[in-house]
C-alpha cells in the first residue's frame, strides 16, 4: 500500500516534468542534417535521456552556431536531458541561456520555451509555486505566437498548474482547451500529450467514466505515433486510472504491457518505477510472493537509474508483504530501511502516508504495540502538517491586512496632499485678493473637517479589523471551535495559578479524541463529506459539554477539551456521553448516511505523581497514549488515565513511552468506555467495558499469559 502511495504522488509531481519533452517543437522551413538529427533525438530524450544527451553533445559545436529555431530546439532539448538525468544546475544554467537568447532576437517562441523548461526545473527541485508562476506567465508569452504546438504545450503546464493549487474548474477549463488547440494543430503527438494530461485531470477529480473516455482517445491516438515510449506513456496513465476506479486486473494488465514497451525501448527509469508499481498491486491482494518478486527486480532497476525513491517504496512493499507472511522481524527491518529514505528527505506528507499504512499492516498482524507507535508518530507528523497549514493561512490572512492597511495609509496621503496644494492655492489667492483670504480659509477649514471625520472613520474601520484578525487568529475556519495556538496561549497565562492537586473530589480534566477512519471517510466520500463529519462533531461536543469547558480543533481530525471544574467520579460518564453522543448522529450527505465513532483519551487535569503536577504539555501526551490505546484496542473507546502508584519504582517517561505496560505493571491506573454502535445498549457497552478491565487487571499476575490475552485483542 506504501508503494500505491508513493506512485500517485510521484505521478502528480511529474505531470509538469513529464511536459518537458511530450510536445515537438514549432515546424520550421529549414530541413538541413542539422535539424533532422535533433528532432531524431527528442524520442530519446522522452524516454532515454543518457543516450539524448550523448547525441546532443555530438552536434554541440554546430548547434550553437544555428539559426535561431534550430538552436533554441538545441538547447531547450539539452536542458531537458539534464533536467531528466538529475543535473538541475546545468538544466538551468541552458534554461536561463535559451531565455535571454531569446529576448536577445525577440523570439516569444523560443521564450515561451525556455520559461517551460525554467519551470518544468523549478518543480522539479520542490519549488511548487514558483514553477507555477513561470507556467502562468509562459501561457502568457505562448499565447501571442502562431505557434500551436508551443501553445498547446505552455496550456497544458498552466491547466496542471491549476491543478496542483487544487484549482479544479480553472485547470479542466485549461486542458479542454489545450485538447481543442491540439485539435486544430494536426498535430497527433500533440494530440497525445493533452489527452493525457486531461485523463490525470479527470482521475485526480474522481470522475473515472469522463476518464475513461478521454483514455480511449489516447490510446488510439498513441497507437498512431508508432511510439514505444509514448504508448508506455499512456499504458501508465491507463493504470492510475484503472487502480483509483477500483479495476485492479486492467490496472495490472496496463503495467504489464507498459513494461514490455519499456524494456522494448530501453527506458531503464520508467522500467523500475512500472516494476515497483507492479509490487503494490500485487501487495494490494495479498499475492506477497509476487509482491516480493517485483519489488526485488523494481531495486536493481531503480539502483542502474540512482533512483533512491522507487529503492525506497520498494524496500516498504517487501517489509509490508512479509509482515503478511508471517516475518514480523524482517518485514521491520525493512520497513525501517524504506522510511530512512523519507526521513532523510523530510518529505512528511509522504511519511505520514507511509506511517499510517504501516500502523495498519501491524494492527492488522497483532502487534498493538508496533500499530500504536506508528500511529502516535503519524499523529505527530499531522499535527506538524496541520499547524503549517493554518500558520501559512494567519500569514496570508496577515498579508491581506497589511495590503489593506497600506492602500489606507495611500489614501490618507492623497488626501494629505490634496490639502497642501490647496493651502499652496490659498497663499496664491492671498497675494492676489486679499479680500477673500477669509473664505478661503472656512473653505480650509471645512476640508479639514472633513478631512478629520473620514481619518476618524478609517480608524474605527482599522480597530474593527484588527478585531476580526485576532478573531479570526484564535478560532479554526471550518468548525469556529477555538485552535491550537489559543489553547496554548491559554494554558501559558493560567499556569501556576489556580492549578489545584487531584486530592480534591472537584478536579480539572483533559479529554482528547480522534475520529475513527477518517481517511476513509475521505477516500470515500470526498473531503467535502470530511468537513461536514468534522463540523458535527464540534456540535456534538457543545451539546454534550457545559458553556464553560474549551472545546479545541487540535488538528486534522483531532480535537481537545479541557473541563476546568468536574467531579472526579463523572469523567467515566463524560468519557461516555461523548462517544455515544457522537455515535447516535448519522450524517447525510448526498443522500448517504455516514456513521461516525471517535476514540478518547483523557484524565484529571492537573496530573500530579509523587505530588508534583505535571506541565499541561506532558498531560497532553499522556492522554495522546492513552487514546491511541483506545485506537488499538478496538476503537469507539475511551481509555482515561486515573491516577499513579508507586511511580518512585519507575520514571514518568518510561510511563510515557509504554502507557499499556505500566497499567500492566500497576504503575498507573486506567478506566475503559465503551461506546455503543449507535449511541443506544449502553448496558452492553458497560459489560464489554467491565471485562476488558478485569482482563488488563489480571495482568498483575501471570503478566505473561495476560500479555497474550492482549495481543490477541
Amino acid at each position: 500500500m506504501a508503494g500505491r502511495l508513493k506512485r500517485a504522488r510521484w505521478r502528480k509531481a511529474h505531470w509538469l516534468l513529464a511536459l518537458a519533452c511530450l510536445l515537438p517543437p514549432a515546424a520550421y522551413a529549414q530541413d538541413d542534417s542539422l535539424e533532422q538529427h535533433i528532432a531524431a533525438v527528442r524520442e530519446d530524450g522522452r524516454f532515454v535521456p543518457a543516450r539524448a544527451l550523448q547525441r546532443l553533445q555530438e552536434v554541440e559545436t554546430q548547434a550553437r552556431s544555428a539559426p535561431l529555431p534550430v538552436r533554441a530546439e538545441f538547447l531547450t532539448q539539452l536542458s531537458n536531458a539534464r533536467m531528466r538525468l538529475g543535473q538541475h544546475d546545468l538544466a538551468m544554467q541552458l534554461a536561463e541561456e535559451l531565455i535571454a537568447y531569446a529576448r536577445q532576437n525577440d523570439s516569444d517562441v523560443a521564450l515561451a520555451k525556455g520559461i517551460l523548461n525554467k519551470a518544468y526545473i523549478t518543480f522539479a527541485m520542490n519549488d511548487r509555486r514558483a514553477s507555477h508562476l513561470l507556467a502562468f506567465e509562459a501561457e502568457r508569452i505562448a499565447n501571442r505566437t502562431d505557434d500551436l504546438p508551443v501553445r498547446v504545450q505552455a496550456t497544458i503546464s498552466a491547466g496542471q498548474s491549476w491543478a496542483e493549487e487544487g484549482n479544479f474548474p480553472f485547470a479542466l477549463a485549461k486542458l479542454q482547451a489545450a485538447v481543442d488547440l491540439a485539435r486544430q494543430s494536426d498535430s497527433p503527438s500533440s494530440l497525445a500529450a493533452a489527452l493525457n494530461a486531461l485523463t490525470l485531470l479527470y482521475t485526480q477529480m474522481r470522475e473515472y467514466d469522463k476518464g475513461f473516455q478521454v483514455l480511449d482517445e489516447l490510446l488510439a491516438v498513441s497507437a498512431t505515433l508508432a511510439s514505444p515510449g509514448r504508448m508506455a506513456q499512456a499504458k501508465n496513465t491507463e493504470y492510475g486510472l484503472a487502480l483509483d476506479a477500483r479495476q485492479p486486473q486492467r490496472g495490472q494488465r496496463a503495467l504489464l504491457a507498459a513494461l514490455a514497451l519499456e524494456r522494448q525501448l530501453g527506458a531503464k527509469g520508467m522500467v523500475a518505477t512500472t516494476l515497483v508499481n507492479l509490487s503494490d498491486s500485487y501487495l494490494k491482494e495479498g499475492d506477497y510472493a509476487r509482491t516480493l518478486r517485483y519489488a526485488n527486480e523494481a531495486i536493481t532497476a531503480a539502483r542502474l537509474v540512482n533512483n533512491e525513491q522507487v529503492e525506497a517504496t520498494a524496500r516498504l512493499n517487501i517489509g509490508q508483504a512479509q509482515i503478511g507472511q508471517g516475518r514480523l522481524l524482517e518485514g521491520k527491518q525493512s520497513v525501517a530501511t524504506g522510511l530512512a529514505y523519507y526521513e532523510r528527505t523530510a518529505n512528511q506528507p509522504d511519511m505520514q502516508a507511509v506511517l499510517l499504512e504501516y500502523g495498519m499492516a501491524l494492527e492488522k498482524a497483532g502487534d498493538m504495540r508496533g500499530a500504536v507507535t506508528a500511529y502516535h508518530r503519524e499523529r505527530g507528523i499531522s499535527n506538524q502538517l496541520f499547524e503549517k497549514q493554518r500558520q501559512k493561512a494567519v500569514y496570508e490572512l496577515q498579508e491581506k491586512y497589511e495590503a489593506e492597511k497600506k492602500q489606507r495609509q495611500i489614501e490618507l496621503l492623497s488626501r494629505e496632499n490634496q490639502l497642501k496644494s490647496t493651502e499652496i492655492d490659498n497663499r496664491r489667492l492671498q497675494q492676489r485678493v486679499w479680500w477673500l483670504l477669509a473664505l478661503v480659509l472656512a473653505m480650509g477649514t471645512v476640508i479639514v473637517g472633513l478631512l478629520y471625520r473620514k481619518v476618524r472613520h478609517a480608524n474605527v474601520q482599522l480597530n474593527v479589523k484588527n478585531q476580526e484578525l485576532k478573531r479570526q487568529s484564535s478560532r479554526d475556519p471550518l468548525t469556529a471551535l477555538y485552535n491550537r495556538r489559543h489553547f496554548q496561549e491559554f494554558m501559558r497565562s493560567h499556569t501556576g495559578r489556580g492549578q489545584q492537586t487531584q486530592a480534591g473530589d472537584v478536579v480539572g480534566a483533559l479529554f482528547l479524541l480522534d475520529v475513527d477512519h477518517f481517511k476513509h471517510i475521505n477516500d470515500r466520500y470526498g473531503h467535502a463529506a470530511g468537513d461536514l463529519v468534522l463540523t458535527n462533531i464540534a456540535e456534538t461536543l457543545h451539546e454534550v459539554l457545559r458553556e464553560t469547558d474549551m472545546i479545541v480543533r487540535w488538528g486534522g481530525e483531532e480535537f481537545l477539551a479541557f473541563l476546568p471544574a468536574v467531579a472526579r467520579d463523572g469523567l467515566d460518564e463524560i468519557a461516555r456521553r461523548i462517544l455515544n453522543g457522537v455515535a447516535a448522529q448519522s450524517i447525510d450527505y448526498q443522500g448517504q448516511a455516514i456513521k461516525v465513532h471517535v476514540s478518547v483519551g483523557y484524565a484529571p487535569y492537573p496530573l500530579a505523581p509523587l505530588g508534583q503536577p505535571l506541565s499541561w504539555e506532558r498531560s497532553v501526551n499522556l492522554i495522546d497514549m492513552a487514546l491511541y490505546l483506545a485506537k488499538a484496542h478496538g476503537r469507539n473507546r475511551a481509555y482515561g488515565l486515573r491516577g499513579f502508584h508507586q511511580v518512585e519504582r519507575t520514571t514518568l517517561e518510561a510511563v510515557e513511552q509504554d502507557l499499556e505496560r505500566a497499567w500492566r505493571d500497576g504503575f498507573v491506573d486506567l478506566s475503559v468506555v465503551v461506546g455503543t454502535e449507535d449511541g443506544t445498549g449502553a448496558a452492553a457497552a458497560e459489560a464489554e467495558a467491565k471485562a476488558e478491565t478485569g482482563a488488563k487487571a489480571g495482568r498483575h499476575s501471570g503478566a505473561d499469559q495476560a500479555h497474550g490475552t492482549a495481543a490477541a485483542g
